[in-house]
């Protein structure tokens, strides 16, 4: 005769935490960090915080907002200065070369961000220095304004582009092939790309992206808006 099965209770199991938009959030980012966005998905989530997908609409309502989520907490951790004074244009540079680098960082992230409308906190803190700093430099409301939206669409794409080179396996075969293509051109066909020479690819990156980062904030300060 077999032993009797002794039954275990339910109630003896842990209890599961609580569900919450930050704790989706966090799993959403310890998921990204290690296995990239790809791999953050609804079911995904569900199963780390064992509950079923359907639960989780409560708190994030689509991937698109648990992107932005994503990109909000990154965001916290954006040293981000009070804004004005004789400063404003290092400050600014800074903060949009660091905002860069973080999304080259996530490329992924980057390209989602692209087609996003954040608005967290936190990027709207972002917003709201960067608004200040245009101010500092002699922008009017309105400049500033189209400004801010222009610099955070070519630094984001700027991260979208970069990261995804880096991505890919051929990305060095095919600088190689532009840079001979360039520097083999003749002054007989193509007299302008003969003259610039060197200097097309003379500068590093990080050199060109605040190069042209103070560019759009000079067009941005003296074209008037319509």
């Amino acid at each position: 005769m077999s032993p009797r099965r002794v039954p275990v209770s339910r109630r003896d199991r842990p209890a599961k935490p609580p569900l919450s938009r930050e704790g989706a959030v966090a799993v959403a980012m310890r998921i990204m960090r290690e296995e990239g966005l790809a791999r953050v998905t609804m079911r995904r989530l569900a199963a780390e915080l064992d509950t079923g997908p359907a639960s989780l609409y409560v708190y994030v309502a689509n991937m698109a907002e648990l992107h932005g989520a994503i990109l909000d907490e990154l965001l916290a951790g954006l040293d981000l200065p009070s804004g004005g004074g004789a400063r404003w244009q290092e400050e600014l540079r800074q903060i949009l070369c660091t905002y860069t680098e973080l999304l080259i960082g996530q490329p992924s992230l980057a390209r989602s961000v692209l087609t996003l409308r954040p608005s967290g906190p936190h990027y709207v803190r972002l917003v709201d220095t960067l608004l200040g700093l245009l101010r500092a430099g002699g922008a009017s409301v309105e400049q500033a304004a189209w400004g801010v939206d222009l610099l955070l669409q070519h630094v984001t794409a700027t991260a979208a582009e970069q990261g995804a080179r880096d991505e890919q396996v051929t990305a060095e075969s095919e600088q190689y092939a532009l840079v001979t293509a360039l520097r083999e051109a003749t002054a007989a066909d193509h007299p302008h790309v003969a003259e610039a020479g060197a200097a097309l690819f003379s500068g590093t990156g990080p050199q060109r992206l605040s190069w042209m980062i103070d560019v759009l904030v000079a067009g941005i300060r003296t074209v008037p808006t319509p």
